[in-house]
């Protein structure tokens, strides 16, 4: 088991998501940050979606009460394992008592760990990925105790792999919407000629943007949305779907993200600049 010891701002259990339930109405899930859950389960030799923890912002202190190897990755948060720094991206052997903890947020907002066979969290609809109401748990809680395999041996291919980060882009490519022909130029001009920044309303289940351009008196039937659908609310603000985000929407969906932007936008906070590209 691993045992919470201290909780973080919003730390969860995730996979790559909850699919073929969208008709369903219930959202994807899934981990935030796409890329660095790749890397650390290649690291680990685990299956491509066995869980990880996603750690918002301020990370938790957990104690390892098995034998085990993991591997971290996303933001960068100051992690510690008894005490002495480590670094993303790197195999480290853990033994029994060992204790991880996270300090100051140096860059990025999201990081995650990794552990050798995944996390051995409930399955509910074919994913581990917490989700109210699906799941019992929104967050780990102070004291929860995650299931994990022990082991004892693992000799890894790879012991760590530089990575070429992310985590400073700022460019978000983007596909034309269903929408999108509806823009005017001088829609059209505002949203791919200008810097926008992160407000303060983001988290899992979207991001807003601070900035506005030209409000609209568009009316269209609620129709389905995904992760990175862009939609344009009648004021004129934009509003980015994200992994829990809702399975439709009633404003114009203008702009779909890549699978690469919605990842570089996960680790956006607020106050941080994006800007879109049309690919």
């Amino acid at each position: 088991m691993l045992k919470v010891l201290k909780s973080g701002f919003f730390t969860t259990v995730q996979d790559k998501g909850r699919f073929n339930f969208r008709d369903k109405g219930v959202p994807v899930s899934g981990v935030m940050d796409a890329i660095s859950f790749h890397k650390i389960n290649v690291l680990l030799e685990n299956n491509d979606n066995d869980a990880v923890l996603e750690i918002t912002m301020t990370g938790p202190t957990v104690e390892f009460e098995e034998d085990t190897y993991i591997s971290l990755g996303g933001a960068e948060l100051s992690a510690t394992l008894n005490n002495e720094r480590i670094a993303n991206y790197k195999v480290y052997k853990i033994k029994k008592g060992d204790v991880l903890s996270y300090g100051k947020l140096e860059k990025g907002l999201r990081a995650y760990l990794g552990i050798k066979g995944g996390f051995k969290t409930e399955s509910k609809l074919g994913s581990k990925s917490f989700y109210t109401p699906i799941t019992a748990l929104s967050c780990i809680k102070k004291k929860t105790e995650i299931p994990y395999d022990a082991c004892a041996q693992f000799s890894p291919k790879l012991e760590e792999i530089q990575v070429d980060s992310f985590l400073d882009d700022t460019i978000l490519e983007a596909h034309k919407g269903p929408e999108y022909g509806l823009l005017t130029d001088k829609h059209l001009g505002v949203l791919f000629f200008n810097d926008f920044s992160i407000a303060k309303e983001n988290n899992r289940m979207a991001y807003q943007l601070e900035e506005v351009i030209a409000g609209h008196a568009i009316s269209m039937l609620t129709s389905a949305t995904l992760p990175g659908t862009v939609q344009l609310t009648p004021s004129g603000k934009l509003i980015i779907l994200m992994k829990d985000g809702q399975t439709t929407g009633g404003y114009p969906r203008i702009l779909q993200l890549s699978d690469k932007a919605i990842t570089i936008l996960a680790q956006k906070k607020f106050g941080d600049k994006v800007a879109f590209k049309l690919m």
